[in-house]
């Protein structure tokens, strides 16, 4: 019991000043929506007369000037010279209604590196500029797609068509995707949500499967989340682990990116033994194992499992989509995304990516559903009830991801998937809707990745 205070008191510390640090962490909401304006400016010229209002807005490319410039202005650090290269050749573009105006591109001139120069001189010269030459300028630059698309547009000489003329029914798809798609999912989840709660105002819901889970006591719970989740696992496994894999990977020569996506797997992999194997210890010996084991896996059939998975995800997904909504209201700067999002966001590396992905769609759905619905949810539920148990193992779920902006969004999924853990009985369906919300978020990203 003293072991179980002191790791409760740890982890309090440890999470509070989590929370707190988040706010200085960057956020990537920005970035999302300068993404989304770019794939709508570089998408609008595929789309009818009568969709181009809906999908991209009356003026994409104005709209995506106002937001850049205004990251630029609200920003504490110094713009890239990338964005201001961005902003500059927005505004010299008539769609922009700002008019030509070289001034942003002649200060820019002085203040980058000669191998980025050339290309700006090119713009200010306007002078004819082949296909081949205008490559050779822009890769210094590392340019996104809007920007190749600009350059395209305002030096003449290229031949052939601008890139987003030859990706134009590429980006058309991807723009109905990150639009569209949501807007069917919202309503086709407020509908099962407003259906299930008029079962439950109706009491007709199915009563929940009796909720079984491993034999511990709450000082076993608090010293697998408290102590081998928190304090050794996110203290004490990133100053053990992460210097002798960072060595490897040097000595290996993977590239950076790649390097980087290892590390992030390995780190949790590392993170996760810790927890898992004193669940191991913990459990006892000769009790008799229930059907369907310790945690209640219970993967047959796994097309209901998967079906409820489904349909659960879509009843959160407007609950979570409102909260989200509100926090932006009053809250102008909430800073602190998952870091993990940005190096999606970011990485051109398939392999890095594949890291990543395996770490959000496989790892941690199987770890924290394991630890948050395996474990504490029916441990708690046998001496709260069902309703508190999942009120409270979504509390300490969304805590734990350390992100204060995005603490009442994580709440609100964490009720989801508590709430299907508890009346379906099996934590396969939760691993699965983890796994799912996971996957729509990593798909989102990579449309927006250019």
């Amino acid at each position: 019991m003293l072991l179980a205070l002191i790791s409760l008191t740890l982890s309090g510390l440890l999470w509070m000043g989590g929370l707190i640090d988040s706010l200085q962490r960057p956020s990537v909401v920005d970035s999302l929506s300068l993404r989304q304006l770019e794939l709508a400016a570089l998408a609008a010229e595929a789309l009818p007369e009568d969709l181009r209002p809906v999908l991209a807005g009356g003026s994409p490319r104005r709209d995506l000037t106002e937001e850049l410039r205004r990251q630029m202005e609200t920003s504490e650090e110094p713009p890239r010279a990338l964005r201001r290269l961005e902003l500059a050749l927005l505004e010299r573009s008539d769609d922009a209604g700002i008019g030509l105006d070289d001034t942003d591109l002649t200060q820019l001139l002085t203040q980058v590196d000669t191998s980025r120069r050339p290309l700006i001189e090119a713009l200010l010269a306007a002078r004819p500029v082949a296909a081949e030459r205008q490559e050779q300028l822009l890769a210094p630059w590392s340019a996104p797609l809007m920007v190749r698309q600009l350059v395209c547009e305002q030096l003449p000489g290229g031949t052939g068509a601008c890139p987003a003329e030859g990706r134009s029914w590429q980006l058309l798809l991807m723009l109905i995707g990150v639009t569209l798609l949501p807007l069917l999912f919202l309503v086709v989840g407020l509908g099962l949500l407003l259906r299930q709660l008029w079962l439950a105002w109706r009491r007709r819901l199915p009563a929940p499967a009796p909720l079984l889970g491993p034999p511990l006591s709450p000082v076993d719970v608090i010293l697998l989340i408290a102590g081998g989740f928190v304090v050794v696992g996110e203290v004490g496994i990133p100053v053990l682990v992460q210097p002798p894999v960072q060595h490897l990977l040097k000595r290996l020569g993977a590239p950076p990116e790649l390097s980087q996506g290892l590390e992030v797997l390995a780190l949790y992999l590392a993170l996760m033994a810790v927890p898992l194997l004193l669940l191991v210890l913990l459990l006892p010996r000769r009790v008799a194992i229930p059907k369907g084991g310790w945690l209640q896996w219970r993967w047959q059939p796994p097309l209901s499992a998967l079906g409820g998975a489904v349909v659960t995800l879509l009843m959160v997904l407007p609950v979570v989509t409102a909260a989200s909504w509100v926090i932006d209201r009053i809250w102008a700067e909430p800073g602190g995304s998952n870091p993990l999002l940005e190096l999606v966001l970011t990485s051109s590396d398939p392999r890095a990516l594949a890291c990543f992905a395996l770490t959000a769609l496989v790892v941690a759905p199987l770890f924290e559903e394991c630890l948050f619905r395996g474990v504490l949810l029916p441990v708690a539920g046998q001496r709260l009830g069902g309703l508190p148990a999942v009120l409270l193992s979504a509390a300490i779920f969304a805590v734990a991801h350390l992100s204060l902006s995005e603490l009442v969004p994580l709440f609100v999924l964490g009720l989801g998937l508590g709430w299907l853990r508890w009346r379906s009985g099996r934590l396969t369906s939760a691993v699965l809707m983890h796994a799912l919300w996971n996957s729509v978020t990593f798909l989102n990203l990579l449309v927006l990745a250019d």
